[in-house]
């Protein structure tokens, strides 16, 4: 009858026959694996939230006809980042045409609306960045540091072989199959965290062109309304 070797290995003896490196090898992999979770469950609701609050402001937006209606309504959209950029554009443009719009703006000040607006984004751009390089990390690093934890497992087992003296099926296969199970955990820690980076650098992607979208848009409106013939 076949052995089934995943099921006889004693997962808790093989953990502690690893060694002091194979130990460290396994928790880091658990821990950074833990924490990849973490992120990918809090970065999951936090790109929801924005696609869907992004996606509300512009509605309203378009819909409205008074910039300041938008703006009093965009206080309650912070987790909107295209928001935020129109805060960014519109303070600095209330500034540049006074408390009633009566003035109206140069080249000069055209360019610092649009100074506000791509520091703005830049700024929502970093926020929604945040982390994600750490799933990348792990994605490109675990694997190797399970590979690492699996051949100092082998070299350790090759050890105690030839001090046993027997090379049969047997006595080799326990201990290699022990010493894969660093790589099996890198594998485990990675795979989630290559798929959820690029999910995430794609939805990233989106909103960034939004934002600039928006950016574009918004200067073309200062400059049909407010700009100084």
């Amino acid at each position: 009858m076949p052995v089934n070797f995943i099921a006889a290995i004693d997962y808790v003896h093989a953990i502690q026959a690893s060694g002091p490196v194979g130990m460290g090898v396994l928790a880091i992999l658990l821990l950074a694996s833990g924490w990849s979770w973490t992120i990918i469950f809090q970065k999951s609701l936090q790109l929801r939230r924005a696609q869907e609050r992004s996606k509300e402001f512009l509605d309203a937006f378009w819909q409205s006809k008074r910039l300041d209606e938008v703006y009093a309504r965009s206080n309650s959209m912070k987790d909107a980042p295209v928001a935020q950029v129109f805060r960014a554009g519109y303070v600095e443009l209330a500034k540049l045409t006074g408390e009633g719009g009566e003035r109206k703006v140069d080249l000069a000040g055209v360019d610092n609306i649009e100074r506000a607006l791509r520091r703005a984004a830049n700024v929502e751009l970093t926020h929604l960045e945040a982390r994600t390089s750490f799933l990348g990390s792990v994605a490109a690093a675990a694997p190797f540091i399970g590979l690492f934890g699996t051949v100092w497992g082998i070299m350790k087992a090759f050890g105690e072989i030839s001090q046993q003296g027997s090379a049969s099926l047997a006595t080799v296969s326990a201990p290699i199959s022990e010493a894969l199970i660093a790589t099996a955990v890198g594998l485990f820690a990675a795979i989630p965290a290559v798929i959820f980076y690029n999910h995430f650098v794609a939805k990233i992607r989106i909103l960034e062109t939004e934002m600039n979208n928006f950016a574009a848009d918004f200067l073309n409106i200062v400059k049909r309304h407010f700009v100084r013939p």
